[in-house]
């Protein structure tokens, strides 16, 4: 796990904890103000239950009998403190600590297992870092339209842009599927208002909600990180670019490339590879661009362990701008 995740959830649990103690305080306060009975009696459970522990130890003549009586006694006192509640309009439990999930206790684990809700705040948590949490309420499968692309080639392409984007869309479902068992990174080129954005955060968002950890940076904000990391030894965030399960890097060419730019770029593309982290890489720029712009080693990196796909067609932001200026 990438450091600092464990000790994060642990506090999550630690936080909810803390606030269902106060919680319960609270009510404790209001029936002690209510029906100071019921505290009375909860008082007299207490004493009753310390006295049962202490006596099963002891080796008494009568002690079987006596054991009885005190549960008996027990038994009585929490019956009537549940008819008090009742008929005071409270549910039975109110004094009862109450768990946000019953199966682990709010510990995050049954036994030394993980319990379901621990994934759903990691995923939570995930989230919070990918910089995605809210862009992908709209960015997603769900809001995706393939009718937004032509069904007539243009141009010297063999099909149509709309019948391109279904194979892409069916590469990047296939990529989501088989995250765990592939070594499969994806490219993403073509023109400005392809979908590319939109498609790699369709990606984001699946992976996200099956537990996974998605990096979402643009290039010009990830060499800023790098350059954080470089001059300020942030190992926090070196970790986090270098394990999460996916980094995406859009717009990569948007950046002011430099020595510096491409050598730290080319050194976090390599360790992810050596290390099988998947990435998931888009670009306005076509192949041939991309061999100017960037070193060898970048470049093969790049056309060698990248799937690529080739968006293609109109602008599909300004079709959408057009189409919602008729309604």
């Amino acid at each position: 796990m990438i450091k600092g995740y464990q000790s994060s959830i642990i506090k999550v649990y630690e936080n909810i904890r803390a606030s269902e103690e106060k919680l319960l305080k609270l009510r404790r306060e209001e029936i002690e103000l209510k029906i100071p009975e019921v505290i009375k009696i909860e008082n007299e459970i207490a004493r009753l239950c310390l006295k049962l522990s202490i006596n099963i130890l002891n080796n008494s003549e009568n002690k079987d009998r006596y054991l009885n009586e005190l549960k008996e006694k027990i038994t009585d006192l929490r019956i009537r403190k549940s008819e008090l509640l009742v008929s005071n309009n409270y549910p039975i439990d109110y004094l009862e600590l109450h768990y946000r999930c019953s199966q682990c206790k709010d510990t995050g684990f049954i036994s030394n297992n993980k319990c379901i809700c621990y994934k759903q705040k990691l995923v939570e948590l995930y989230y919070e870092n990918s910089d995605l949490k809210e862009i992908l309420k709209k960015n997603n499968f769900e809001n995706f339209n393939i009718e937004l692309y032509s069904s007539r080639k243009t141009g010297n392409e063999p099909i149509s842009p709309k019948k391109n984007i279904e194979d892409i869309a069916s590469k990047s479902w296939n990529f989501i599927e088989n995250f765990s068992s592939s070594n499969e990174n994806l490219l993403f080129l073509g023109n400005p208002g392809t979908g590319k954005t939109f498609l790699s955060n369709c990606v984001a968002k699946e992976l996200l909600d099956r537990g996974y950890l998605v990096i979402y940076r643009t290039a010009e904000t990830l060499i800023h990180d790098l350059k954080h990391i470089r001059f300020n030894n942030d190992d926090v965030l070196e970790d986090l670019l270098l394990n999460c399960d996916l980094l995406i890097i859009d717009d990569l060419g948007s950046e002011q490339i430099t020595d510096f730019s491409k050598t730290e770029l080319f050194n976090l593309l390599n360790r992810r590879l050596l290390k099988k982290n998947k990435m998931l890489i888009s670009t306005n720029y076509d192949l041939e661009d991309l061999l100017k712009i960037y070193s060898e080693r970048i470049s093969s990196r790049l056309l060698g362990e990248f799937t690529l796909c080739n968006f293609f067609g109109e602008d599909i932001r300004i079709h959408q701008n057009i189409k919602n200026k008729r309604y």
